[in-house]
Formats: structure tokens, C-alpha cells, sequence
């Protein structure tokens, strides 16, 4: 990166966008200039569901940064998830004979494996590239096996895709805001690369972001994220039901969800002596008798088929023991009182709540929230080891990773 040139960074989430603005000096340190949020619209999902309306509000957001930071942005990178996002797994081979392996012989790999997702999905755009496993002649290796003797290499890499009508109406929201994007990063990705340790993107983890209308799930291995897959359920969908079963309003039915204990004990904050719903609840709606049998039952039976669906995609990612291990939750709904119990109870593991990074978090931009941005800022100050897509850069003397030199200009 140029050192102290101004780079900006944009998430667009359901509830509001969050932007900041950094630069990095001569030693490769990163200083936040500022940081905005605006309240989200025309967005849904990570999909532009109106295109005036988004780009008011990125315009709004990008401009108190900018305004903040007394600089103007002509690039900026975006941070986003989509349920229409998919992961493609792949495993490359090529015959070696007996000769030393080149750098040209993961290129051919890594061309060959893109090749082959343009060919499968003509309407998908790559977003990321990961690669997490050499195998050569059965044997693993964690690194690029570049001057090993071989008869067969194989390279596993996995691809983040997205439709390209998506991508290109989120380019035509900033246009009309007169800047254009960088480059997408995946917020499941962004997330994982703030919240988790180190060791634990290397051994393997999990991070389950839990929002208002949809669940991400990433997990990790050898610094790779190697499956990811957006839910379209969150918790929203729970005081749905609430408000649909109860006759309630939706924000009667928030409200509930905001102080049931997800331990499910007596409850008592909620409901009175007798087991019925206490009568502050009814805020507009008229005041009758519901049990707390009922809400507790309508609560469990949609948490657990969240869970249930989770729990399908530990399997069919093929998640190992380590990994099951590791589980960090984060998002809106992983502020829920003791969710953190109930997820752990359901899963018979210790999962863990992120606090401490936001609070680190707080502390570079003064407000609530930012991890993935701060998250991307690191992806894009420093690269990513496994991570194949390239990263722009006009500095020669920069430090870039062996993927980057295979991709660059080659886009």
C-alpha cells in the first residue's frame, strides 16, 4: 500500500452501513481516520432492493467519513454477505513425474480450477479464492511444495462466488455516489479474520454470525476459509412468530425476545406470578392471558430448527472434531441472553461469545460495532496468506504473497 495514502471501507448490513476511513505509514501501521454509520436502505441481505434509496445512504455515510477525515475517496472496498453467495470446493491434479514442483505447475492448478467455475456458472462472479492443502504423492503440506521432487501434485482450493447481476447493481448504487469499489470482501471473512486467533484459523474454527434475518456461517482451517454459507433465517424470524401465534405487534414481540433468558429458566423478568406474560408487554395490543408455556415453546421450536439447520451444515461441511471445538458466535442475536447457553447445550460444546475484539474494536473508532471492517482492514493492508485474489498495489517494494504475484494483472 502507498503509505499514507487514504483507503476507506464500507459494510452494508440490514439494521445500518458502517464506513471508516485509515491510512498506513511508513512502518506498515494502520491509523483509523474516521468512522460513520448511517441507517440501511435499500438493502437487503446484502442485495440492492432499491437503487435510489441505497445510494442515498451510501452517499450519506461515505460523506460523514470523508467529511470527518478531510479527504475525498474516489475508491473504496466493500464489505457484504449475501444467502445467494455459494462456496465451491475444488481438488486440482496434475502429473509431475518424478521433476521438481514449479511455481508454474500451482499457477496451471489455480487457472485451471478458475477456468472450470467460469465454465460451471456463467452468472457467478468470483468474490475470493482460498487455497488450504498441497497434496503431493499422498503427503500433506501445509506450504507451497515449490522445488519438491513429485510424480502427482494436488492443490484444494475453494472459490466465493456471487451472481453477477448482484454485484453489478451494487456497482451501480456507488457510481451513483460517484466512487468506485475496489474490491468485495466477504464479511463472514472479515469477521473471522478479527475475531478469531490466530491458532485457531490455523488448527480450525468456526464463526456463526447471527443476525436479525440471517445466519453466516465460515468455517476455517489452515487460515483458509474453506466452507462458508449465509442462512436466509435469523432472529427476526423469531418474534415473527411471536407476533403471528400471539396476536402481538412486532415490537411487542422484540421486546419479549430481548429479555427471555435462552436458559429458559423462570423467567421471572417477563412473566408474572401465575405464568402469564406480564401486562407491560402489551404496548399497543390489548391485554389478555398468554402462558409462558406457549411463548417458551414457540421460541424453542423455531430456535431449534435454526439450530438444526446449523447443525446440517457442520456435516456437510465436514467440519473435524478441532473445528467443533473452536465455535465463536457473534452478530445481534448473539447478544441474546444466555443464547450463548442454550447454542452450547444444543451442540454439547463450549461456544463462545464474542465481547472482548469489540470492545478493541471500540477503541480505534469510537463507536459500537466495526469488526468487519477492521477485519477487512487487515485483509487489506496485509494480504492473506492463503488467499489467491489479488490486491492492488503500486509499490514494488511491498511485500505480497505467492498467490498475488500469480494473479496479478491477470484478472
Amino acid at each position: 500500500m502507498i503509505p499514507n495514502n487514504p483507503y476507506g471501507i464500507i459494510k452494508l448490513g440490514n439494521a445500518i452501513f458502517e464506513c471508516i476511513i485509515f491510512q498506513v505509514d511508513e512502518n506498515n501501521n494502520s491509523h483509523v481516520l474516521s468512522s460513520s454509520t448511517t441507517k440501511s436502505q435499500g438493502i437487503h441481505n446484502g442485495v440492492v432492493i432499491n437503487l435510489k434509496d441505497s445510494s442515498r445512504a451510501i452517499r450519506l455515510c461515505i460523506s460523514a467519513a470523508e467529511k470527518s477525515a478531510r479527504i475525498s475517496l474516489k475508491k473504496i472496498n466493500l464489505v457484504i454477505e449475501q444467502p445467494e453467495f455459494l462456496c465451491t470446493n475444488f481438488s486440482k491434479y496434475k502429473k509431475i513425474n518424478g521433476n521438481k514442483i514449479h511455481k508454474d505447475d500451482i499457477d496451471f492448478l489455480l487457472k485451471d480450477a478458475k477456468k472450470q467455475v467460469a465454465l460451471n456458472d456463467k452468472q457467478q462472479s468470483i468474490i475470493h479464492i482460498f487455497n488450504y492443502n498441497y497434496i503431493v504423492d499422498k503427503k500433506l503440506f501445509s506450504e507451497e511444495p515449490i522445488g519438491v521432487y513429485a510424480d502427482f501434485l494436488c492443490h484444494e482450493v475453494t472459490f466465493i462466488t456471487a451472481p453477477k447481476n448482484n454485484i453489478k447493481n451494487l456497482k451501480e448504487a456507488f457510481i451513483d455516489c460517484d466512487i468506485e469499489i475496489e474490491r468485495f470482501i466477504s464479511c463472514t471473512f472479515a469477521l473471522s479474520v478479527k475475531l478469531l486467533t490466530f491458532n485457531e484459523l490455523k488448527s480450525g474454527a468456526i464463526l456463526i454470525d447471527i443476525g436479525s434475518e440471517k445466519i453466516s456461517i465460515g468455517l476455517f482451517k489452515n487460515l483458509a476459509l474453506i466452507y462458508s454459507i449465509t442462512l436466509p433465517v435469523g432472529v427476526h424470524h423469531i418474534a415473527k412468530d411471536i407476533s403471528k401465534v400471539c396476536s402481538l405487534t412486532i415490537e411487542e414481540s422484540k421486546k419479549i425476545l430481548n429479555d427471555f433468558d435462552f436458559s429458559f429458566n423462570k423467567n421471572i423478568k417477563i412473566f408474572d406470578n401465575t405464568l402469564f406474560l406480564k401486562d407491560n408487554y402489551f404496548e399497543t395490543s390489548i391485554y389478555r392471558k398468554i402462558s409462558k408455556e406457549l411463548i417458551t415453546n414457540i421460541i424453542k421450536d423455531r430456535l431449534d430448527e435454526m439450530f438444526q439447520m446449523i447443525q446440517k451444515q457442520f456435516t456437510f461441511s465436514g467440519a473435524n472434531q478441532t473445528a467443533l471445538s473452536n465455535i465463536l458466535i457473534t452478530g445481534g442475536g448473539a447478544n441474546l441472553f444466555n443464547l450463548d447457553e442454550y447454542f452450547s447445550n444444543f451442540f454439547k460444546s463450549d461456544i463462545k461469545k464474542a465481547g472482548i475484539n469489540t470492545k478493541k474494536a471500540n477503541s480505534q473508532t469510537n463507536e459500537k460495532g466495526f469488526e468487519s471492517c477492521l477485519g477487512a482492514l487487515i485483509i487489506i493492508k496485509d494480504g492473506w496468506e492463503t488467499e489467491a485474489i489479488p490486491r492492488q498495489s503500486t509499490n514494488c517494494n511491498e511485500k505480497i504473497s505467492f498467490f498475488e504475484k500469480i494473479f496479478r494483472n491477470r484478472e
